[in-house]
């Protein structure tokens, strides 16, 4: 049994619902009160002691860290092993993009904090680290159309969320035409799911 507890505001849960759908997986959604911090509550730090969410389980086995999660669900069942590839150099590229959806984007992540849940937090600071990583992901996306391999990993669903969310953290993607792009070819993708936030292409 699949169990992931997620927050449905959360960019870093949606990365793991976003790629659970993808790979056609069944799974049990628990809701956590984000909000309030259910999170930091004794419940949920008991099960990951950083009271951070998400947090996954497959069986016996829980996980935490989005990123990690990610190279589970790839290693474990991705039949086509595209999204993380077995061979060194491709898995190198891959965790590189992974460290950064999980580090410098994160910045994108703390303006969409101070915007829209009024966390006391240096806004302008955060508004300047996420334009200095957009800038950095649009010139690496000016020959491709994924972050590595020419097609799409696990390194693409890492970066995309708080990415794409930018916005609402008061950050304006309009100056990146590449990474915009590549925002709207993962919308694109096969079993793509939207969420608050990052509405599903109109077709």
């Amino acid at each position: 049994m699949l169990r992931l507890y997620d927050f449905e505001l959360s960019g870093s849960c949606y990365k793991i619902r976003l790629f659970l759908n993808i790979l056609g997986l069944d799974y049990v959604k628990v809701e956590v009160d984000f909000i309030n911090k259910e999170h930091k509550s004794d419940r949920y730090t008991a099960l990951n002691p950083f009271g951070e969410i998400p947090i996954f389980e497959d069986g016996t086995l829980r996980l935490r860290d989005a990123q990690a999660i990610l190279v589970y669900l790839a290693k474990k069942y991705d039949q086509t092993n595209q999204w993380y590839p077995e061979d060194a150099e491709s898995a190198a590229r891959i965790s590189q993009w992974l460290a950064t959806g999980g580090g410098e984007i994160m910045n994108s992540a703390g303006a969409r904090l101070v915007k829209i849940l009024n966390y006391p937090l240096d806004l302008e600071k955060l508004q300047a680290g996420a334009n200095r990583v957009f800038k950095i992901l649009d010139d690496h996306l000016a020959d491709k159309e994924w972050l590595e391999l020419g097609h799409p990993t696990i390194a693409d669903i890492a970066c995309f969320p708080y990415t794409a969310m930018a916005g609402e953290g008061g950050i304006d993607l309009t100056p990146y035409p590449n990474v915009l792009k590549w925002i709207e070819r993962i919308k694109r993708l096969p079993n793509f799911i939207p969420m608050p936030g990052i509405p599903a292409i109109a077709d």
